[in-house]
């Protein structure tokens, strides 16, 4: 059997990685006079490496991700309020095992989405399933689904990642029954699987954006019962950016115009 036809049978049996590295990892093998066992081990890493980097893309794109932003990507020396080690030690997955929240507070643009992400990518990595949505679409699926008779089946979606992110719990006033809906899915997952939670409202301020302080109350009861709290006070990444291209004008230069006029509020939990 020649080398093409080797590579032919090793395509067949679905070693594509192998096939492709085959003559490469052959060379090499005559060049270092490594044994056929070491030559063959060598070929099904290949193989299983790239199995395992397809494996993690398709898991990656099914979490719905917004983007690819890794802890190595977040600059902590612009957010001093954050404890770093705390971070890396999420980052170690015990919360997923122990089915233990994450909940980040903060002002807009101080990279709360950016952690939750980011420890996402690390669960996908270490092979646990992660889903990705907005607070307002998750109601808004769930409400539809409840309309349709569907809920049970739709509810399916969020129960089963291990690791469920929902970002940006108060940037939307909750609709009417979406309350119920989101206690539903809090309730159901409480000590099965893991939910990393981003709000820009204190705990105080649930009442009014789910609105309904007695269902907050419970929700908060049972997303705080196992969780890890993560207070973010800083200044945005995203106007750090806008400061130095020279684009932004802070609010006592800005001339008044109206709408345009800006107000900074602090975030206070």
């Amino acid at each position: 059997m020649n080398l093409g036809e080797v590579r032919e049978s090793l395509e067949q049996l679905g070693l594509t990685a192998a096939a492709s590295v085959l003559e490469q990892r052959l060379e090499t093998a005559i060049a270092q006079q490594i044994t056929y066992l070491e030559f063959l081990a060598d070929l099904l890493l290949a193989e299983q490496a790239e199995r395992r980097a397809r494996y993690l893309a398709t898991r990656t794109r099914l979490a719905n991700l917004p983007f690819r932003k890794t802890l190595a990507d977040f600059d902590f020396s612009f957010q001093p309020s954050i404890d770093e080690r705390q971070i890396r030690e999420l980052a170690n997955l015990g919360f997923v095992q122990q089915a233990a929240n994450i909940l980040f507070l903060g002002p807009p643009g101080v990279g709360k989405t950016h952690l939750a992400v980011a420890l996402g990518l690390t669960a996908l990595e270490q092979g646990y399933s992660v889903y990705f949505t907005t607070a307002h679409k998750l109601v808004e699926d769930l409400a539809t689904a409840s309309r349709e008779n569907q809920l049970r089946r739709r509810l399916k979606l969020y129960l089963a990642p291990k690791v469920l992110i929902v970002d940006e719990i108060g940037y939307e006033i909750f609709p009417p029954q979406a309350a119920t809906l989101f206690f539903q899915l809090v309730s159901i997952r409480y000590e099965k699987g893991s939910i990393i939670l981003t709000s820009n409202k204190s705990f105080g301020e649930w009442g009014e954006v789910l609105g309904d302080a007695v269902i907050a109350t419970a929700i908060l009861d049972r997303l705080l019962h196992h969780a890890h709290i993560v207070n973010i006070r800083g200044e945005s990444y995203r106007l750090r950016e806008r400061k130095a291209a020279g684009l932004y004008l802070s609010p006592a230069l800005k001339p008044s115009l109206g709408s345009d006029n800006i107000q900074n509020t602090a975030f206070n939990p």
